[in-house]
């Protein structure tokens, strides 16, 4: 049993364009600007397409493995309510005029 939400079928416009329905675009949010489908051709004669939003330039940065990690502790941290609020960027400097530098 197949798990799709949406089974039909498109026409190929003359320069290879289709139309995918407006429901599928908008579930998949493939509406969005700057967004791609991979597109995949099987031995079998089956064609997949897979949503894919491309990362900008200026935005790569934050998706490699080191930042991601980064990312995966900062969160951690804050499940664990190991975080710290101030009131004023004032207090927040003093603060950490407070801390102890590690030998």
């Amino acid at each position: 049993m197949s798990t799709a939400e949406f089974h039909g079928y498109v026409g190929v416009q003359s320069r290879g364009l289709i139309a995918l329905p407006a429901s599928v675009r908008e579930r998949l949010r493939l509406n969005e600007p700057g967004t791609q489908l991979e597109v995949t051709e099987r031995a079998d004669g089956v064609v997949e397409l897979r949503a894919a939003v491309p990362v900008p330039a200026e935005q790569a940065w934050f998706w490699t493995e080191r930042w991601q990690q980064r990312e995966r502790e900062v969160d951690a941290h804050v499940a664990a309510g190991r975080v710290a609020t101030f009131d004023s960027g004032e207090a927040f400097l003093e603060s950490l005029d407070a801390v102890e530098p590690e030998q």
